[in-house]
Parts: C-alpha cells; sequence; structure tokens
C-alpha cells in the first residue's frame, strides 16, 4: 500500500486501513492508497501551518523557479502519467496525455510566470494596497481531471506563498501521488505541500473544518460542495467552489449547423461526459431540430466505446460502477418522462468494464430532469426553441452556470446572446479553451475562479497600509 506524504516525509496513516484503486476498463485491482483519518489531516495542517511564514516569505521569483521546474518535470514524464490517469480512471491514451497531462504542465508553467510577474501591491491615494497569501489551504479534488484540478489549485496557491495541504479523489488518486514525487524531487521545503488521501466524509470534511486550514478550494458536486461550505463557515474559512453544470450548446438560425453540432456532440462526450463543463444540452431552433438529431446521431456513432489503450477508442469507460449505474438510471429516466431515445442508451458494451454508449435524447423538453440535471455521462438532450428569447429561457433555466456555447451567423450575433446567458464562460461559434482565461461559474456551479490571473487572486487577502 502507498503512504501519505506530509511534512516532506512518506508515512503510514494513523488509520492503518486502505482503499482499493480499480481499473475501470478491466474491473481489476491495481493498487491501494490509505485510507486517511482526522489525525492524518492535523498532522499535515499543522506541517503546512509551520511552514507557511517561511515559504510566504521566499522570494516569488525564487517560487516561481520550483514551479517551473515542476512543469518540466511533468512533460518529461507526461507518457507514464498519462498511463496511469488512463488506467486509473478511463480516459483514452491520447486525451489522458493531451488534455490530463500536458495541459496541467502548461498551466504550472503559468503560474510560475504569473509567482514572478503578479504585481502584489499598488497605491490608491494615501494607502499602499497589499496582496499577501491566505495562509494554509485546504485542496480537495475530483477523479474526472485528477491532475489538471490538483494543477490548478495547488500551482496559484503555492506561487501565491500559501501552502497546501490535499486530498485527492480516493477513486483516482495516482496522478497526485505522481505530482508529489516530482514536489518531493525539485527540491519543495518540507510541509509545503502535504498529501492525504482518503473518503471525502472523513478526509474532506477534517480538511474543511480544520482550525489550522484558512482555505478550503473544492472541486466536485454541488451537493459536497454545500457541505464543505457549510463546514468552512463555523471557522470563518475563504471558500472557492467549483461545483457542477448542466452547460447549453446554443445553436442560433443561420449558424453553422454542421460544425456546431459536431462540435457540441464532442465537447458532450469529452472524458465520456464526466466534464463539469460538458454541452449536455443542445438548443436548437424548431426549423433545423430535425436536421440537427440527424447530424447528432451520425456524430456519435462515429465514437467508439473500448479500452483507453486502443488507438481506436474514442470513449473509455466510466469511472466507477457507481458512475455506470447512475448514468444508467438518467438513461432510464429520460425515456420514462417521454423524451425519445435515437441512439446509444443501456445496452451492455463490453463484458468487462464500466461502459456506456454515447447516447442523445431528443423530445426532451424543458423541466425534465434529463434536461435539469447534471448527469456526468456521455448524454446529450436535444432541445428546440421558437425565439431568442425563449432559447436563453431555456438555456438558463438550471440551477448551474459553468459554460456554454453560441453558434450565430456572425460572431457578433453569437456575442450578442452569449452576453445575456448567466454563465461563467461562453464559447463562440467554436473558440477554444484558453487555460489563461479564468473558469468558473454562475448560481450553484460555484463560488471563485480557477486558471489565470483570477485564479492567482482566489489564494491572496488584501491589506491596505494608511500612509
Amino acid at each position: 500500500m502507498r503512504q501519505l506524504y506530509i511534512n516532506g516525509t512518506w508515512t503510514a496513516s494513523v488509520s492503518g486501513e486502505g482503499i482499493d484503486v480499480v481499473n475501470p476498463a478491466t474491473e481489476e485491482i491495481i493498487d491501494r492508497v490509505p485510507a486517511g483519518a482526522p489525525g492524518d489531516v492535523d498532522a499535515a495542517a499543522s506541517a503546512a501551518r509551520a511552514a507557511f511564514r517561511s515559504w510566504s516569505g521566499t522570494a516569488a521569483e525564487e517560487r516561481g523557479k520550483l514551479l517551473a521546474t515542476a512543469s518540466d518535470l511533468l512533460r518529461q514524464r507526461a507518457d507514464d502519467i498519462a498511463r496511469v490517469i488512463a488506467t486509473d480512471m478511463g480516459a483514452p491514451y491520447g486525451f489522458a496525455l493531451k488534455v490530463q497531462t500536458l495541459l496541467p504542465a502548461t498551466v504550472m508553467a503559468g503560474y510560475a510566470h504569473l509567482a514572478e510577474s503578479h504585481p502584489r501591491e499598488r497605491r490608491v491615494g494615501n494607502s499602499l494596497v497589499l496582496k499577501e497569501p491566505v495562509g494554509v489551504v485546504g485542496a480537495i479534488t475530483p477523479w474526472n481531471y485528477p491532475l489538471h484540478q490538483i494543477v490548478c489549485k495547488v500551482a496559484p496557491a503555492l506561487a501565491a506563498g500559501c501552502t497546501v495541504v490535499l486530498k485527492p479523489s480516493e477513486v483516482a488518486p495516482l496522478a497526485a501521488y505522481a505530482l508529489a514525487e516530482i514536489f518531493h524531487e525539485i527540491g519543495l521545503p518540507p510541509g509545503v505541500f502535504n498529501l492525504v488521501s482518503g473518503a471525502g466524509p472523513v478526509v474532506g470534511e477534517a480538511i474543511a473544518s480544520h482550525p489550522a486550514v484558512d482555505m478550503v478550494s473544492f472541486t466536485g458536486s454541488t451537493l459536497a460542495g454545500r457541505r464543505v461550505a457549510a463546514l468552512a463557515s463555523e471557522s470563518v474559512k475563504k471558500v472557492a467552489l467549483e461545483l457542477g453544470g448542466k452547460s447549453a450548446n446554443l445553436v442560433l438560425p443561420g449558424a453553422d449547423l454542421a460544425a456546431a453540432v459536431k462540435v457540441g456532440v464532442a465537447n458532450a462526450f469529452v472524458n465520456s461526459g464526466q466534464t463539469c463543463s460538458a454541452l449536455s444540452r443542445m438548443i436548437v431552433h424548431r426549423d433545423d431540430y430535425d436536421q440537427a438529431v440527424r447530424l447528432a446521431v451520425e456524430a456519435a456513432r462515429k465514437y467508439t466505446v473500448g479500452d483507453p489503450f486502443d488507438e481506436g477508442t474514442r470513449l473509455g469507460p466510466l469511472v466507477s460502477a457507481r458512475q455506470r449505474d447512475r448514468v444508467v438510471r438518467y438513461i432510464n429516466r429520460g425515456q420514462e418522462e417521454g423524451a425519445r431515445l435515437v441512439t446509444g442508451g443501456t445496452e451492455t458494451v463490453h463484458e468487462r468494464g464500466f461502459y456506456v454508449e454515447p447516447t442523445v435524447f431528443a423530445g426532451v423538453e424543458p423541466g425534465m430532469v434529463i434536461e435539469q440535471e447534471e448527469i456526468f455521462g456521455p448524454v446529450l438532450s436535444i432541445i428546440p426553441f421558437i425565439g431568442v428569447d425563449q432559447a436563453v429561457t431555456i438555456a438558463d433555466g438550471t440551477p448551474y452556470g459553468l459554460a456554454g456555447a453560441v453558434w450565430g451567423e456572425t460572431e457578433q450575433a453569437a456575442i450578442a446572446v452569449a452576453r445575456r446567458l448567466r454563465t461563467g464562460q461562453v464559447s463562440i461559434n467554436g473558440g477554444a479553451f484558453n487555460p489563461q482565461a479564468p473558469f468558473g461559474g454562475y448560481k450553484q456551479s460555484g463560488i471563485g475562479r480557477e486558471l489565470g490571473e483570477e485564479g492567482l487572486e482566489e489564494y491572496f487577502e488584501t491589506k491596505a497600509l494608511q500612509l
């Protein structure tokens, strides 16, 4: 069994218990990590607190150099780490390499630069306004992007001068261990980064409520986010939450329908649909609806489901039996509600592994469960609209507001509608994801932002000196 990483040392959990790591493609146990206990969190938080003063006083240039070195090592080991991610959470290898590993290396490099270049003070009248690190950060991360979501929290926290206690998802924890090994090798001072694996209700809750933790940054479900926020509120911690989504791909009349559907389907199914910002709802004008459905079915049927290491695979398994069963229940619910299943469904794809076919529903009406709730699987709902006002109402008609897309006849037409949407980021006519731009949501999709300068700002407190 692996160990925890606390105060610069690999150490056994006080619990003495472990959690099996399962390959979702084969259902085989591939590793075992400690089931951390509150005592482990206490040791990690104490180490982080003790290291904070020295680390926060380290020159920004030195912190930046260490992050740059970590980024370089991530790139050098990208193939091995991508294979680890493909094995413990099921992402196709090519996706695991490009998005799950090399993208985090790019994000890390970006924060290496911002550690040195981001301004920490400014004059306002007779005041000097300072940005200072918030302190000890508890980072609680999910399984769907098991390295990227860690780097999106840990890199800006370290760049700001904070110390970190990380709890990775126990479902897919192995990338976190690879990162911890890199931090150890580059000589990150003891206590600056600590890793405590374990279950959310035990380790996550201990982090959120620990008095030595100054801030909690959580990514996961909205339900779990509410619990984290409630626990953190007892000691008035700063909280950043990146939660669920039910994002809309809104296709206006006159837009390039073929491109909008092709890109929209790809986004809905990326990472087997296990993406909080997935465009899981396609909203199409009534006049284009039937054609959009046909195009979506054609596109979906090109997504080969299979072994993550097979070059022809475009959809790997879902991460666990629990997640597969959840998605199957939603597919059944959609049919019960009267939506029309036009491709995919709940048939067994392979004898072993937690697979679900790429699934498309037509005849979906606003208010249906599959239109309102985050499914977190390869399931796309296509919804018709008549006027733009109705389309905006449908797009904004869920509790979420994380992402979205608008396709228009012109960029200006699409931007005009995108400005009306209550969501954190919108792709315009297929605009690509930008890791330097802020990422986060409105409404129940969260509080705060990750990535870019805004992501760094989350880890600062503000102090004013009156001169």
